[in-house]
């Protein structure tokens, strides 16, 4: 198996494995309302909604190893495709037929990003002058766009994906360098990288929380686009990752970019009417609803980039995990 398949089976399996989690946490959260930590502690669902989230990291981490930034992150938006029909049928509804056309434009449009951006596994690392000049030009570019002013849900959401995205190339560079045998793992750059990774890592979450506070469909969709973008340009620009084809190639990638694009909206604009529920406080399900919008929250306030490592307490059953 070469490194980009290794790569992409391993984004496949990390996808599936954190909306699996999201799927677990939401139906937990919906059953459990108004839990407490310990509560959540004795349930076995909770942990394995936990270990399903570190499943996922660990395989995202380590596809990071095997292939290029414009490669993997990318596939991120699989995590959506994947909580369609899983989110679907925990729930008892259909696939409903705007569902199908994300989950088609979003499948076409992965597979020409992957048929021009395909490489050997990464061998190129950031140097710590290079991350750091990284990480100050992209709290710099985060500082402009979480300014006061109009439609701060977007802009938020925008600098929350470059510091997903950034984080993740910085991660590359800790888990190429770190498991480098002519290196150290405990190098002045392993770490120095490393602590960069923890701060936007923890800017990004921090970040979303403020994009969702007026909405989750634009903002997720927002999220979702600028993470890949950022991975992309360190990789081309810094990292030496080449998309085939010459300019046809670079053609093909970017309507593959724009085709994925469509299908993470459609997947993620339509949210839900709050649920309905019977005279025993049960939800009524009901096939109109939105399963991906289910899965990933009710309400905005409450959501978050990436997947919960805890449910979060609900009112109600309206009040779910997002994903």
């Amino acid at each position: 198996m070469n490194a980009t398949l290794t790569a992409v089976v391993l984004s496949l399996f990390s996808a599936v494995a954190y909306a699996a989690a999201a799927v677990a946490q939401e139906r937990l959260a919906s059953r459990h309302p108004g839990a407490g930590l310990l509560r959540l502690i004795a349930s076995g669902a909770w942990w394995w909604s936990v270990g399903l989230n570190a499943a996922a990291a660990l395989l995202h981490v380590v596809a990071l190893k095997y292939g290029p930034l414009t490669v993997v992150q990318p596939l991120g938006a699989l995590t959506l495709v994947a909580a369609v029909p899983m989110g679907a049928r925990v729930a008892g509804r259909r696939v409903g037929a705007a569902e199908w056309r994300g989950i088609a434009f979003t499948l076409a449009g992965l597979a020409a990003i992957l048929v021009t951006a395909s490489g050997p596994a990464p061998e190129d690392v950031l140097s710590l002058p290079e991350a750091v000049a990284v990480a100050g030009a992209t709290a710099t570019l985060i500082g402009l766009l979480a300014r006061r002013g109009a439609r701060p849900g977007l802009r938020h959401a925008t600098a929350s994906g470059f510091a997903s995205g950034v984080a993740s190339a910085l991660t590359q560079t800790v888990t190429v360098a770190a498991t480098d045998p002519s290196g150290s793992p405990l190098s002045p750059q392993v770490i120095g990288v490393a602590l960069l990774v923890a701060a936007f890592a923890a800017g990004g979450l921090l970040l979303s929380q403020t994009a969702y506070r007026d909405g989750l469909g634009a903002p997720l969709a927002m999220v979702t686009l600028a993470n890949p973008v950022a991975a992309a340009a360190i990789g081309l620009a810094l990292l030496g990752e080449r998309l085939q084809g010459g300019p046809a190639g670079v053609l093909l990638a970017l309507a593959g970019a724009g085709l994925a694009g469509w299908g993470v909206v459609l997947l993620s604009r339509a949210a839900p009417h709050p649920a309905a529920v019977d005279a025993h406080d049960r939800p009524v399900v009901d096939d109109e609803d939105h399963p991906v919008a289910a899965v990933l929250a009710l309400r905005p306030e409450t959501a978050s980039a990436e997947p919960a490592l805890l449910p979060r307490p609900a009112n109600g059953p309206e009040h779910l995990t997002p994903l």
